[in-house]
């Protein structure tokens, strides 16, 4: 016979404001956040520029590695010139194969005054930690050499401790998200990095990625634009009455097609009608935090 659990008492408000802004020991939060007078929210546009290199290496099927090279060929530039034309400034996330392999595109991006910031190095971390060093610092010159500057930011997740040893100031991971606003995360060996939240609803690919990973039929996705248009600005909305923050992942091979570019362009106007949007790029904004919100961890 199962024994029962005794019932648990029902948690009010004030018991749910304690916790959350309880330290655990590897999310530190900012209990004070707020954007300088005059501004709202910021929304990051973020390009995963990986031209599906991970599904390369993988030996995948011919139609998910020539949907790599549209993103590389054709989808990053019609990003590129959305961005320009609406004068919103993208932090483009870009392994350091990618450097080898599209290199005009990457001298374009940083020419515009966009971010580019660093991916694993095939999109991969290699579980020896000398290897893992290595691909960390061959992507973190690869990204110096096509921008002309260092990266500062990481997607992925490199060691806390490689990852402030080579230089970069903040990270980024749909695998840890604890908060809506950017927050502070530790290792235990008392290396801290900025985090900026990342939320699955506001990633191209669950919506649009025909065969995703090898997906079987029950896991394709095909969704409507008009449909995903809803939902992001569903979102922007909600994050904008509680001037909290937004950042919207989008890849050049998934909604660098003609109609997705299309709907990126009507999201982009709506958002700017708003006052006080902010569009800064992912270095901007962790600077931000990094300046005004120091983290007060040990």
């Amino acid at each position: 016979m199962q024994s029962r659990e005794a019932p648990r008492p029902a948690l009010g408000a004030a018991d749910i404001n304690a916790a959350s802004g309880r330290p655990s020991g590897r999310y530190h939060l900012i209990p004070d956040f707020a954007y300088p007078s005059g501004t709202r929210l910021a929304v990051n546009f973020c390009v995963a520029y990986d031209v599906m290199i991970k599904r390369v290496l993988g030996n995948e099927p011919a139609m998910e590695r020539t949907q790599g090279e549209f993103g590389g060929r054709v989808g990053v530039w019609r990003l590129l010139e959305l961005f320009n034309r609406h004068g919103v400034k993208a932090t483009f996330f870009t392994p350091g194969r990618v450097c080898e392999l599209f290199p005009r595109s990457l001298e374009a991006i940083a020419a515009a005054g966009h971010e580019i910031a660093a991916m694993p190095w095939e999109k991969r971390i290699p579980s020896d930690e000398n290897e893992e060093l290595d691909h960390l610092r061959k992507t973190t010159a690869a990204i110096a050499k096509a921008a002309g500057t260092r990266p500062v930011g990481f997607s992925g997740l490199h060691q806390l401790r490689f990852l402030q040893a080579e230089g970069y100031r903040y990270r980024t991971t749909l695998i840890e998200s604890a908060a809506e606003i950017p927050y502070y995360i530790a290792d235990d060996k008392d290396h801290v990095l900025l985090n900026l939240p990342a939320r699955f609803p506001l990633d191209d690919a669950m919506y649009f990625h025909f065969g995703w990973m090898g997906s079987h039929p029950g896991g394709q996705r095909l969704a409507d634009p008009e449909h995903v248009f809803s939902i992001w600005l569903s979102a922007f909305r909600a994050a904008y009455r509680a001037r909290s923050y937004l950042r919207v992942l989008v890849h050049p091979f998934v909604s660098g097609r003609a109609l997705r570019i299309a709907m990126l362009d009507r999201l982009i106007v709506e958002m700017k009608r708003r006052p006080g949007v902010w569009f800064p790029t992912c270095a901007e904004m962790a600077d931000y935090c990094l300046e005004r919100f120091p983290c007060a961890a040990k």
